[in-house]
């Protein structure tokens, strides 16, 4: 970001006004908001390795002190699905914080006396959405595997999974999206902003999402997560959802998936907390497409306490997204699933210099490169599952993101 030698400062005021994270990020930015509120990044970035992110960022200088309780720089990441893959954490030398005490401006580069600073506040408060550009004409979606192979494989799972070799797995399939010109990456988050508001909305070097898990978040000693296992589709009528949620509070299949991914982040964080509790049961989280069981879990971190990517590390793959046992999980994937999920299924948020941070596991996404978009989706697979209820299931999830990509 700066000449090597030069003396890097990072400035952070307050902006006199809201501005629109999704603007600040444009196309090629980093987003991280939920019912508007969070950060946004753009211009250049400094890309760090994981191990080193939050010494980096409290290497970084202040200018004036954040004011009215701003975090100042942040860095932004996608953890891969597979354990062990390297992330690689982006700074950006622009970034806003959105959130109930106002907006609050960081830049981060050589030190001019604020001069750059000002130049970009002044930017940002002057700019506005501009008419869309015109997107692609036409289209054409593809399944990277049969839905019959699909189904063969949810089949040899259950067959494993009742023989004893584990509790439950998730398999998933992808989807790629051809288009006639790029795909506008800003058009596609301003979709999924109005269909799935209360959503985390992310963008990481064209990997984008609107995930409705919580995967851990931490904000000095208190540590909470939202797990969610257990899926049925939104029919649209009233009626017909109510009963549907009924029968998935009352299911002893989905119940037990959702039990045991709670299970697993309870004593999970437990080892990093004085104490740990969670909701005794289950509420539902209806979305645009589908409803989710979900359960709220709090805890306060012993001292001193983890960062949030200590927390990030031990909880990544939960068994909302792998299975469990973990390892019996990962090799079945390996052997049946006949993809790489790369980022899909991972872990995306941001870390600040205390080890502060918000991460969601990175469902509902795709990753962009241009003209194509991949798009994945995966199912909580137990001994009873029905091939074709969870191959329906599927197009359900997939059906978040086709529905923000194919626009003609």
């Amino acid at each position: 970001m700066t000449e090597v030698g030069e003396r890097v400062v990072a400035h952070t005021t307050r902006l006199p006004r809201q501005v629109d994270p999704l603007l600040v990020a444009g196309t090629d930015g980093v987003l991280f908001v939920r019912d508007g509120h969070g950060f946004a990044g753009t211009g250049p970035v400094e890309r760090v390795p994981g191990a080193d992110v939050v010494q980096r960022l409290a290497e970084l200088r202040h200018g004036p002190a954040p004011v009215g309780g701003a975090v100042g720089p942040v860095a932004f990441a996608t953890v891969p699905f597979l354990p062990g893959r390297p992330a690689e954490f982006l700074v950006p030398s622009v970034s806003v914080e959105v959130g109930p005490d106002g907006c609050h401006l960081t830049t981060i580069g050589p030190d001019d006396g604020g001069e750059r600073h000002q130049r970009e506040a002044q930017r940002l408060v002057a700019a506005s959405r501009r008419p869309p550009e015109p997107g692609p004409g036409s289209f054409t979606v593809r399944s990277s595997r049969t839905p019959e192979a699909w189904t063969d494989a949810v089949a040899t799972a259950t067959e494993r999974i009742r023989s004893g070799t584990l509790e439950k797995v998730v398999l998933a399939r992808e989807v790629v999206v051809e288009a006639d010109s790029p795909i506008p990456v800003d058009a596609v988050l301003l979709r999924l902003a109005r269909a799935y508001p209360h959503c985390f909305l992310f963008l990481v070097d064209g990997f984008c999402g609107a995930s409705p898990e919580l995967l851990v978040s931490r904000h000095g000693d208190v540590v909470r997560a939202q797990p969610m296992a257990g899926t049925v589709p939104r029919r649209g009528d009233p009626q017909d959802d109510a009963r549907v949620v009924a029968d998935l509070l009352a299911s002893p299949t989905y119940r037990h998936e959702h039990q045991v991914t709670i299970d697993a982040v309870h004593d999970t964080l437990l080892a990093f907390s004085s104490y740990v509790d969670y909701e005794p049961e289950p509420s539902v989280v209806a979305l645009a497409n589908v409803s989710h069981l979900a359960t709220s879990v709090e805890g306060r971190l012993s001292h001193p306490a983890a960062s949030v990517l200590e927390l990030v590390t031990a909880l990544h793959p939960t068994p909302a997204i792998c299975g469990r046992p973990r390892q019996a999980a990962l090799d079945l994937i390996a052997e049946l699933e006949d993809l790489d999920r790369d980022r899909y299924a991972g872990a995306v948020g941001w870390v600040d210099a205390e080890g502060n941070g918000e991460w969601a596991v990175s469902i509902r996404c795709a990753t962009i490169e241009g003209s194509t978009a991949r798009i994945v989706a995966g199912n909580g697979i137990v001994g009873d599952s029905d091939p074709a209820t969870e191959l329906i299931e599927t197009r359900a999830k997939l059906q978040a993101l086709l529905g923000a990509v194919v626009r003609p």
